[in-house]
This record gives C-alpha cells, sequence and structure tokens, in this order.
C-alpha cells in the first residue's frame, strides 16, 4: 500500500525551472520590444527628400534676399565717456544695415534700447582699445552681437561708423 501512496501524492513541482523559463521568456521579450524600439527610432524613419529643384528654388530666393538694397537705419548721434584715465569724450554716429525692411521696423522700435546697449558698450572700453582698426572692428562685432542679442525678427548685418571721434 505504500506503493499506490506514493503513485497518488502529486510530484512537488521544479520551481527553480519555472523559474529560469519565466525570466527566459521575459528577456526575449524585452529584447525584441528594445530592438523594435531601436529600429523605429533610427531605421525605421524616413525622412523627407529634397528635390534638386527645390533645392535650386530655395538658393536662387536667398540669393535675391542678398541682392535686395540694403535696408539702412542711422541712430542719433551720441556722446558718452570712455573707461580709463584720463577721461576721454566718445562721440559716435553709428548706422545700422539691417537684412531686410522687417527688421528696420523692429530696430526702430527699440531704438532707446539699442542706444543704450552701444553706449553701455563704449562706457567700457578705454582709448588703447579703440585706437587701432582691430579695436574698431571688435567694437563694430560687439555692437552687432549686442543689437542682434535684442532682436526678435529682424537681423543686423553690418555697423558703419558715420562719425567717431574721440577727444
Amino acid at each position: 500500500m505504500s506503493e499506490a501512496a506514493e503513485n497518488a501524492a502529486p510530484k512537488p513541482r521544479d520551481f527553480k525551472k519555472i523559474l529560469t523559463l519565466a525570466f527566459m521568456g521575459f528577456n526575449l521579450a524585452v529584447l525584441g520590444a528594445g530592438s523594435y524600439l531601436t529600429y523605429v527610432s533610427t531605421l525605421g524613419v524616413k525622412t523627407k527628400s529634397l528635390t534638386n529643384d527645390q533645392a535650386e528654388r530655395d538658393l536662387e530666393a536667398f540669393e535675391e534676399t542678398l541682392r535686395a538694397e540694403p535696408v539702412i537705419y542711422t541712430m542719433e548721434p551720441l556722446s558718452t565717456n570712455l573707461d580709463g584715465v584720463p577721461r576721454r569724450l566718445v562721440k559716435v554716429d553709428i548706422s545700422l544695415e539691417m537684412m531686410d525692411a522687417e527688421g528696420y521696423e523692429e530696430v526702430i522700435t527699440i531704438a532707446p534700447k539699442a542706444r543704450d546697449s552701444v553706449m553701455r558698450i563704449l562706457n567700457g572700453k578705454q582709448f588703447h582699445e579703440l585706437e587701432s582698426v582691430q579695436g574698431k572692428l571688435q567694437l563694430k562685432n560687439q555692437i552687432i552681437a549686442a543689437i542682434n542679442g535684442s532682436l526678435s525678427r529682424g537681423v543686423v548685418k553690418n555697423v558703419f561708423f558715420n562719425d567717431l571721434v574721440v577727444q
């Protein structure tokens, strides 16, 4: 009867094998999902193709904007002191070359802010910095950067000094 009792009792399941198979299935599912997401985000992306005709039209439109008449805004002359000892006075008359008429309209609306930016730049300069050609070119670049930082739609293409006097 002991043999019948042994046959009647259920065999204990091997949980180690079951867990191993479950983890293997889970790992395969994660690997498959990761592979799919990688494919979709890299190789599976379809980019817009640019035709030669479209590229040529875009290039021609850009070249036309460059060939257009320059739009120039002339600021009121301003005078301020330079930094350093002995104190020196600088009088400057500046014209801004804008990329387009929209930028011209915008620079008119922020003219006081632009003048203030130029004044701050000049107040931080010393005479020996403005004496050389490189100093003047650096001043131009600083003025362009300061005013372009204030503009949202327009772009200053160049700065012209109509008058620059240091006393």
